[in-house]
């Protein structure tokens, strides 16, 4: 895995936050119960991140308490920083050990990638941990085992996620198909290679929503009133 040596200041500022919520738990500050989590999975150029803010500001509104967004600078920064020795990411020194509790044996299906293993654990741990939204990284593949996980998955026509990746960027359409061509083609390959799966199986998600069809308000709210009526089915 390549080192992150300079953080955009919007994930240190996640990162930051992120830390504190999972210190407040360790310190008791919030009281200790099952909490859920929601993965989300998106063809490139689909707006992932957009709906996890979104999502965020519903499940926060809901309980008053902090959400964390999960995406893949954040999940490798706490991955490789071995200074964030929090509960939430146990046994970071054996990632095998941890990962086959979940069915994945690291010097199978992960090809002996360590760095992938570590970044495996931490995904399972902060997903356990509750009130987290991940996006993509297969979150919806290795975390399909805990009941406290909600799996969701955007998806678009080639020709809508192009048009909308040039307005987003400021690129020309050909510009924006190619990064989607090689961006598609890179994920896929991440997928298959350490998690032997397909991510557009349909069986790993709870919903797949059109992201053509329906505005991030909308799948935010189908997404919110979904995880809280599971939720209430799931509590003890």
């Amino acid at each position: 895995m390549k080192p992150l040596l300079t953080l955009p200041s919007s994930v240190e500022e996640r990162l930051s936050g992120w830390v504190r919520i999972q210190e407040r738990r360790a310190a008791g500050a919030v009281k200790v119960q099952a909490r859920p989590t929601v993965t989300l999975s998106r063809q490139f150029g689909c707006e992932g991140f957009p709906l996890a803010l979104r999502l965020q500001q519903l499940f926060e509104a809901d309980g008053g308490e902090p959400w964390s967004i999960l995406d893949k600078e954040l999940i490798e920064k706490i991955a490789q920083d071995e200074g964030i020795a929090l509960g939430t990411l146990r046994r970071l020194e054996d990632p095998a050990q941890y990962l086959e509790a979940f069915g994945f044996h690291p010097r199978g299906a992960f090809t002996g990638d360590d760095a992938f293993a570590r970044l495996a654990v931490a995904i399972l741990s902060s997903a356990r941990a509750g009130n987290a939204i991940i996006i993509g990284r297969g979150g919806a593949i290795l975390c399909h085992k805990l009941e406290n996980c909600f799996h969701f998955r955007m998806q678009a026509s080639l020709e809508w996620r192009v048009a909308a990746l040039a307005a987003r960027m400021g690129i020309t359409p050909r510009e924006a198909a190619d990064q989607e061509k090689t961006q598609s083609r890179r994920r896929e390959q991440f997928i298959r290679e350490h998690l032997a799966a397909d991510p557009a199986d349909p069986l790993y998600y709870d919903a797949v929503f059109n992201n053509e069809r329906h505005s991030v308000a909308e799948i935010a709210e189908a997404i919110h009133a979904y995880v809280r009526s599971g939720w209430r089915r799931l509590k003890p």
